[in-house]
């Protein structure tokens, strides 16, 4: 099952302590490259948040932001590191005196600073436990809408891998024609030259021809290998990297196609194959 490495999630949860805001942002990434914005009270976090996403993640860039909004008004009496507070209040000061027009400081932010609020005055570990919780509901929500994503890529894979079959089908039953109006070519040149031909040398000229022009490997390997990507877009795994193996493999054996051919027909066909992987290759780009 395909899933995108690009998706947004948000969750809010309102609780007796205040309000907690998590907002998860994923990117393609090679691999999968975690980074945690956190108010300076639930650093501690960190650890867990990590395994959390090892758990459900393998690829992707992860920005993972935490606001969390102290509630004022539940009836609990909040305890204020007096003198934290006024070294603040001094450091305000002497901002104020140096700088003209400076914006007042909002009373709200200064209690989110760490060493602000004495954590003795609230139950810690259940303050921990919510903001984990809230994680753990961005991150279902993450995964879900990843999963969404890669599911409206699946269309565009078949689309794409049906006109590769398609293509391969109509170069192999074209090729004993053109061998035909090869060796035609061949023996109306003769004919031109007025040069008496020798049977055993057009045999081995027509034999070099099939040999340089013998694409029967190529397209064999191309429906090969469109089987395998075919089965690995069922996969359950992530399955980014196989599909990246797997468009380098399909775009060489179209490159060696083109490289082959001798008439236009074939050369189109292999300009078409190449299009068409490469529009595969940019969206795998992004498969987790």
């Amino acid at each position: 099952m395909l899933k995108s490495m690009t998706a947004f999630a948000r969750h809010d949860q309102n609780s007796e302590a205040g309000t907690f805001t998590w907002e998860l942002r994923s990117v393609n990434h090679r691999y999968l490259e975690p980074n945690f914005r956190l108010p300076e009270q639930f650093r501690e976090l960190e650890i867990k948040l990590r395994e959390s996403l090892r758990k459900k993640l393998a690829r992707g860039k992860i920005d993972c932001s935490l606001k969390w909004q102290p509630s004022l008004q539940n009836g609990r009496s909040l305890s204020v590191n007096a003198e934290m507070l006024e070294g603040l209040k001094s450091a305000l000061q002497q901002i104020s005196d140096t700088i003209e027009n400076c914006a007042p400081h909002d009373a709200v932010n200064l209690l989110q600073l760490p060493g602000v609020i004495n954590s003795e005055s609230s139950d810690r570990k259940s303050l921990l436990h919510q903001a984990l919780e809230g994680f753990n509901a961005a991150l279902i929500s993450l995964c879900d809408n990843r999963q969404r994503e890669g599911q409206q890529l699946a269309p565009l894979f078949d689309q794409r891998l049906r006109a590769i079959e398609q293509i391969v089908t109509d170069v192999r039953s074209k090729m004993p024609d053109i061998l035909a109006k090869q060796k035609q070519t061949i023996l109306q040149r003769f004919e031109e030259a007025k040069v008496e031909i020798d049977a055993q040398r057009l045999e081995q000229e027509l034999v070099m021809i099939a040999q340089k022009t013998d694409v029967a490997e190529e397209l064999d390997r191309l429906d090969a290998h469109v089987v395998e990507v075919n089965a690995v877009l069922k996969k359950t795994e992530p399955v980014g990297r196989r599909l990246d193996f797997l468009m380098q493999e399909l775009n060489r054996e179209a490159n060696t196609l083109s490289s082959k051919s001798i008439v236009t027909d074939t050369t189109n066909a292999a300009v078409e194959l190449k299009v068409l992987i490469e529009q595969m290759r940019e969206q795998v780009q992004n498969i987790e």
